[in-house]
């Protein structure tokens, strides 16, 4: 059993149609829409003029599967789906046509910048189990005790009155503006510091308010604050020039794709983590030379799970794990062991919350920090190429001038 949004449910099934996932119950909270939205600068496309267009209609979403079935839906001659892992509503117009995104309300909609071209799907949390659990296990005790407390606690109480209105300004590139990426999350802050010891002055970053195409103070740049883990993808599709972002998002974009143009400019060595393989305290092996050799017998796959799938599989294969299977998650990591996972490959600053967790490291793979990276292919514009050149000079200077303090 589970307690799910019905989108992520729509998610999985609309690619996997035979999927184990039964909705039992609607919940009846965490009500929100997901909607297909342009940005408030474009006005939103009509079907029909969806259909008729050559052009390449460029939809961004955390719901991938869900957004190559519309488009499929729409007939569209041309498309093309940009998988993120979240701040989708920062890219239209610029970089995408479209976002797919889950909102509250339009009102909430209109305070991304967004206004909906089409309303696809209205979900909440769903009561959700395994086909075949519900088939020939007795889950009625848990059930009863769930049909009896969650309709007093399913009524929605918290009312949106007031959300920002901001009006969202689209960029204004001309060929030589250089497009710079800025991390949201737990980097900003960091960021934000590096920037102000280079001298480089950001408007409104961080955001109280998530605003996502912040200010600067440099002539032929412009900002948008999106995903670090969507980085590298988006640098080497040439979407931005420049981006900020880890080396451990970076490393697992350059395995799936080797002859990728994205590429380290500056070690910034900030927010420093280290890339670790994670077992449960009572498994006895303390190196993965050990465990390689408990696992030797052993007939089912072996599970690694991790944000960071292909470090993840990169990481079994080279070391040899035999029979493996890499478990993609979103995050909460340390909760799949031991019960939906043997291994985690898994960041940490301190290792306080493996320890916390009854984990252990049994090896390190690498250290990641901070890095400016950038598209490794020449850049044909010469104006570009010096403001780029600018950038990355700048911050190398101010982290080698803190180095050097330190």
């Amino acid at each position: 059993l589970g307690i799910c949004g019905s989108d992520w449910v729509e998610e999985l099934s609309v690619k996997y149609r035979s999927t184990s996932v039964v909705k039992l119950k609607d919940l009846g909270y965490a009500t929100a829409t997901l909607f297909l939205a342009a940005s408030q600068a474009q006005p939103a496309p009509s079907p029909e003029e969806l259909r008729d267009t050559d052009d390449v209609v460029r939809i961004a979403s955390e719901y991938p599967n869900l957004a190559e079935h519309l488009a499929l839906e729409l007939r569209l001659r041309r498309f093309s789906v940009f998988p993120l892992w979240g701040s989708a509503e920062a890219y239209p117009p610029e970089n995408a046509t479209f976002a797919l995104v889950s909102r509250r309300s339009e009102k909430e909609l209109a305070a991304s910048g967004l206004v909906a071209a089409r309303t696809v799907l209205h979900h909440n949390a769903y009561l959700i189990a395994n086909r075949a659990s519900w088939e020939r296990k007795d889950l009625s005790l848990i059930l009863a005790s769930l049909n009896s407390h969650l309709p007093a606690a399913s009524v929605e109480t918290t009312v949106i009155t007031e959300w920002p209105t901001d009006t969202v300004a689209p960029w204004e590139t001309e060929s030589d503006t250089v497009r710079l990426a800025l991390p949201d999350g737990h980097q900003q802050r960091p960021t934000a510091a590096l920037l102000v010891r280079a001298g480089i002055h950001v408007d409104d970053y961080p955001s109280p308010t998530g605003k996502r195409r912040p200010g600067i103070d440099r002539e032929g740049v412009v900002i948008k604050v999106i995903r670090p883990q969507d980085m590298p993808l988006q640098v080497a599709n040439g979407n931005f020039d420049l981006a900020i972002t880890g080396r451990d998002w970076l490393t697992d974009h350059r395995i799936t794709f080797p002859s990728s143009p994205a590429t380290q400019l500056v070690d910034l060595r900030s927010a420093k983590v280290q890339m670790v393989a994670v077992i449960g305290n009572d498994v006895p092996a303390d190196d993965i030379f050990s465990l390689r050799r408990l696992m030797a017998k052993r007939t089912e796959p072996f599970r690694v799970a991790s944000e960071y799938v292909a470090i993840a599989d990169k990481y079994a294969r080279d070391n040899h794990l035999g029979f493996y299977k890499v478990i993609p998650t979103w995050g909460a990591t340390e909760a799949f062991l031991p019960e939906d996972a043997d291994m985690l490959i898994e960041n940490t600053e301190t290792g306080g919350t493996i320890r916390r967790h009854n984990l252990k490291i049994i090896d390190t793979l690498f250290a990641s920090t901070g890095c400016l990276i950038g598209n490794r292919d020449t850049v044909s514009n010469p104006a570009k190429k010096r403001r780029m050149d600018a950038i990355a000079e700048t911050l190398r200077n101010a982290v080698d001038a803190e180095v050097k303090r330190d």
